[in-house]
């Protein structure tokens, strides 16, 4: 697959490994000839702005932080997104786009509170790949049960998840089957 198109992803979160984007690219830049950008989840929009503007924009900075979207576009725009939780907010997270490229800030920073609030509920239990998990049956797409080294929730952990997403208006503004 050396001709397909390479992204380094950048999960510090979930793999402990905290190397630096930008001296990253520089190095890379020259030795991995398909690189095409960087699948960028962490924090620092400094960081993720400077990978930008390197070389005038050569690589893809694709922003993989849902709860800072709306941040990312006001730094110079995202090239695009892989989303954790698009399965179950998907519409809101295209929301904090949509409306932020016609004008309507207001509306993009409700989109975007409301993915923080959800975010909020999921790190509580775990993070997205075990409360994300429940979620996805909650909005009735059953995907069983995690496989180690993952945890799961439990049914009482669930009727908690169940309350705190029905008193953010999850369930009137998740993603419909």
């Amino acid at each position: 697959a050396p001709d397909l198109p390479f992204y380094f992803y950048h999960i510090p979160a979930l793999n402990g490994v905290f190397l630096p984007m930008l001296p990253f690219l520089k190095a890379a830049d020259r030795r991995i000839p398909n690189l095409a950008g960087i699948k960028y989840t962490f924090e620092s929009l400094y960081e993720y702005n400077q990978c930008m503007l390197y070389e005038n924009g050569k690589f893809d900075m694709l922003h993989g932080q849902d709860e800072t979207i709306l941040s990312a576009l006001v730094m110079g725009g995202a090239q695009g997104g892989i989303s954790g939780t698009g399965s179950y907010i998907g519409k809101s997270l295209v929301g904090v786009i949509d409306e932020y490229n016609n004008g309507n800030l207001n509306g993009s920073v409700d989109h975007q509170n409301f993915a923080q609030d959800v975010i909020n509920v999921i790190a509580r239990y775990r993070g997205n790949i075990v409360a994300g998990k429940r979620i996805m049956k909650l909005i009735g797409i059953d995907l069983g049960i995690n496989r180690t080294p993952f945890q799961n929730v439990t049914d009482e952990e669930e009727a908690i998840i169940r309350k705190e997403l029905e008193a953010i208006g999850f369930f009137e503004r998740c993603n419909k089957l």
